[in-house]
């Protein structure tokens, strides 16, 4: 199965090597995205709300550019360096997602890049409506 690269200028670009996403089939699997601006490239600032808010922001654009949205991911990954952030979460999340939720996991870590406070990857699938 070929896989494809996604790439989208109204998310953060790569900082490493790697995708902002690649479709293999019908599975699309979004990259980590911190809350970087697209535009400037950097942090959104400190307030965890305005970080938690700009990934999901960066999640939705690089999910359109695959061809779906945010209703499409079947499973997030949520990291924190501080768990105490994680009702926070789900309160923007709410804002977000609608039933059914994707499956996520949330895990605790020390640090991340560019010291954000928190990073959310996800997998997203095609043509389930």
């Amino acid at each position: 199965m070929a896989k494809q690269p996604i790439q989208t200028p109204k998310a953060p670009a790569a900082i490493g090597t790697y995708s902002q996403a690649v479709r293999a089939g019908t599975t699309v699997y979004l990259s980590g995205q911190i809350p970087l601006d697209p535009a400037t490239m950097q942090l959104v600032g400190s307030d965890p709300r305005a970080q938690i808010t700009q990934v999901l922001e960066n999640l939705a654009a690089v999910a359109a550019a695959a061809g779906g949205s945010l209703d499409d991911i079947v499973k997030l990954t949520v990291y924190l360096t501080d768990l105490a952030h994680f009702p926070l979460v789900d309160e923007i999340m709410a804002k977000y997602f609608k039933e059914p939720y994707p499956a996520r996991a949330a895990i605790g870590v020390a640090a991340l890049p560019r010291n954000s406070q928190v990073e959310i990857d996800a997998v997203l699938v095609l043509g389930q409506k």
